[in-house]
């Protein structure tokens, strides 16, 4: 539905195919008898940048605020319902943390998180919802969902869309770029849809947000274990400095 309403408005994204039934999304069955559930997209041709250039780091912004821009006029059929990720996303991610934290964190480390998560909720608690901040979003908008032709810039991989702040998006973008390349994607975003005053608080708290989802999702895979061990230096960090009330985002962070 989504993907249809972005066609419409002139946005280049993955493009869904209507069945012979006029039906989005079909159910097979594998060897065992399991039902799998399955959309046939046309999917976008281009590549994905590990490194990418600083106009197109622009662009990626750019791309963003478009997206947003085009979200904000859909709206699903009343039988439709969509995802939120926001409070209620996130005390279920970290059930699941709870479970799984030992086998990568101390004890020491998993207070910081727990102390990280409550201030987290105090401050979404406090946000006011309004269609310059709150809509329809991407939902893992990072640099392995864009796709590069030369310098343009398309989404990809709109398995999480749902409803959340815009700054969540922004936040899963420059979790893995520089401090440097947030202030180009910043750039690229603001020139096409304004960000309102004042907006770093929250995107630091959307950023620690997105962080910690992610070492939620993985946590419970051993193959990923070491990696998430690897990562605790930088995440503690960051946690650290989010706890004091420094703003961190577009500054040299010390390990």
């Amino acid at each position: 539905m989504l993907l249809n309403h972005l066609k419409s408005q002139n946005f280049t994204a993955p493009i869904v195919q209507e069945s012979r039934n006029g039906e989005y999304v079909l159910e097979i069955k594998n060897s065992d008898e399991e039902a799998l559930y399955v959309t046939l997209m046309n999917w976008i041709d281009g590549k994905v940048l590990s490194k990418p250039t600083d106009i197109q780091i622009i662009n990626m912004g750019r791309l963003l605020a478009q997206l947003h821009n085009a979200s904000e006029s859909f709206t699903p059929k009343e039988n439709q319902q969509f995802p939120m990720w926001g409070i209620e996303s996130f005390h279920k991610n970290m059930k699941k943390l709870k479970q799984y934290h030992s086998s990568f964190l101390s004890e020491n480390g998993w207070k910081t998180y727990l102390s990280v998560a409550d201030k987290i909720v105090a401050e979404l608690e406090n946000v006011k919802k309004s269609s310059q901040n709150y809509g329809i979003i991407h939902g893992d908008f990072h640099m392995e969902n864009i796709i590069f032709r030369e310098n343009a810039a398309f989404p990809i991989d709109f398995g999480r869309c749902g409803y959340g702040y815009f700054l969540y998006d922004i936040a899963s973008a420059i979790l893995g770029l520089s401090w440097q390349c947030r202030k180009k994607f910043i750039e690229g975003y603001v020139s096409l849809r304004e960000l309102e005053v004042g907006y770093e608080q929250l995107l630091e708290t959307m950023f620690v947000k997105v962080m910690i989802e992610n070492y939620c999702h993985h946590c419970s895979d051993p193959h990923e274990t070491e990696g998430l061990i690897a990562e605790q230096s930088y995440a503690q960090a960051y946690m650290q400095v989010y706890l004091k009330g420094h703003s961190f985002l577009f500054e040299s962070l010390q390990l």
